[in-house]
């Protein structure tokens, strides 16, 4: 279907001027959309081991999505999809709410803050000037990094990694004993099979390769009794629970600064890097420069606020936008069609608690599969940089800590370079970075 030259929407987002239809935008949008709609189900289901009403968060996830989606096509028209980021919301879970015992009011809090932040520096160009003046090492382990700690949560929570008291962890069992028989231990074998089968649906670019696997594993689960099959359409729960409940009181420490930080830095690396990556792809740079930047970091940064208000933890850029690039999507209909699939998935909470924890593992370890790739864009030739992004990357999942493994890695990247007789190609960003990670560490420990 192809628009007419003078039609209103040729008018507005000039589609044919950039190789692209009507039909061609709407397909494009429901194949990110198959790409990503997982979230919905995955983060309601790590944000609720906060102890966070499970069917706000469902809300919360739906509605920051669309919003950032809308926002991205209307503001910046291009076409990359927005929605509460993984990784982010296993950091807001395991490591500040669980790990460091901070209640989830004041989490959302700091990202709250952390997105005021972004669009501050949005506004005066502070963000693209800090992106471009870190090193590609460090950019590259963060994401590496978290590509790991993913790997670690999806594995302890399917039960194939283990505590140990011999050796810290260890590999679980694939059986299960019971009255002195041995029983297949399902949440591991299944683990098993949904990492192979995503693997195999991307490889042969099936549309919609986690979702599919997600709902083929639940489906097994409740035909083998491991888990309640609760339906697929309910009523839209109440989004109250988790609406406007940041607490601003308890941020105003060393700890929770730091915190705040680590939200800002995780997405801006994950945000400019995802929105530089599919550009590219779509043949949207000019000159090897992102036309229009300063609103599509805006449109990012107001995703973050309006996920926070609602109950989410921090909205980013999704690296799954490529599939609707690599469909044809180029302009502000692609993402508004994601925007309004994302709303119409709010009639299907039913499904998020049928959902057992060993069935988005698979996801998670896919998602890890990709950001480890960003590895290979290290240095690795270069010691004095391979150190620093091999701490980074090692520390993220050893410590349990997306914040200490970036620490490790700004710390040691200053260090190794001075001692190296190479403090000049520190930049001062940083030295900066690197000495409020290490002040933190001596005043207020790990």
């Amino acid at each position: 279907m192809n628009i007419p030259q003078n039609g209103l929407l040729e008018r507005l987002f000039k589609l044919s001027e950039h190789g692209t239809t009507v039909r061609t935008e709407l397909l494009a949008g429901l194949t990110t959309f198959l790409a990503m709609c997982y979230i919905v189900i995955v983060n309601p289901l790590i944000l609720s081991e906060t102890g966070m009403d499970m069917g706000a968060v469902f809300v919360a996830t739906c509605i920051s999505a669309a919003i950032g989606c809308l926002i991205m096509g209307l503001l910046a028209n291009y076409p990359i999809a927005l929605a509460p980021g993984m990784g982010l919301n296993a950091y807001f879970t395991f490591a500040v709410v669980k790990g460091m015992g901070v209640p989830w009011q004041v989490a959302l809090g700091a990202v709250f803050m952390s997105g005021i932040i972004f669009i501050l520096f949005s506004f005066f160009k502070v963000r693209e000037a800090i992106v471009n003046a870190l090193p590609m090492s460090l950019k590259m382990s963060i994401a590496a990094g978290i590509g790991l700690f993913l790997a670690l949560i999806a594995l302890k929570g399917a039960g194939i990694v283990v505590d140990s008291p011999a050796t810290l962890v260890k590999m679980g069992n694939f059986y299960v004993e019971e009255n002195g028989a041995k029983l297949p231990n399902w949440p591991v074998l299944l683990t098993f099979l949904g990492f192979v089968m995503v693997i195999v649906l991307d490889y042969f670019r099936v549309r919609g390769a986690i979702i599919l696997t997600i709902l083929a594993l639940t489906g097994i689960a409740a035909a083998l009794g491991l888990t309640e099959f609760k339906g697929v359409v309910g009523q839209i729960p109440s989004i109250a629970p988790t609406f406007m409940q940041m607490d601003f009181n308890g941020l105003f420490n060393i700890s929770m600064i730091s915190v705040i930080f680590v939200f800002f830095l995780v997405d801006l690396f994950d945000s400019t890097g995802t929105l530089v990556g599919v550009s590219h792809r779509a043949g949207l740079l000019v000159n090897g420069k992102l036309p229009r930047l300063k609103k599509a970091l805006f449109a990012d940064s107001t995703a973050i606020v309006a996920g926070a208000a609602l109950g989410t933890s921090s909205t980013t850029p999704y690296i799954e936008s490529a599939a609707g690039v690599s469909a044809g999507g180029r302009k502000v209909l692609t993402p508004g069609t994601r925007g309004v699939l994302m709303l119409a998935c709010l009639w299907f909470l039913p499904l998020v608690p049928s959902v057992p924890a060993f069935a988005t593992a698979p996801a998670l370890l896919y998602v890890g599969v990709h950001m480890m790739r960003s590895a290979t864009d290290i240095d690795w030739n270069d010691i004095t940089e391979a150190a620093p992004a091999f701490l980074t990357i090692v520390f993220m999942p050893f410590s349990y800590s997306i914040a200490d493994g970036i620490a490790m890695g700004f710390i040691s990247y200053a260090v190794i370079k001075l001692l190296c007789g190479r403090a000049k190609d520190v930049p001062p960003m940083v030295w900066v970075v690197a000495l409020a990670w290490a002040a933190k560490f001596w005043f207020l420990g790990a």
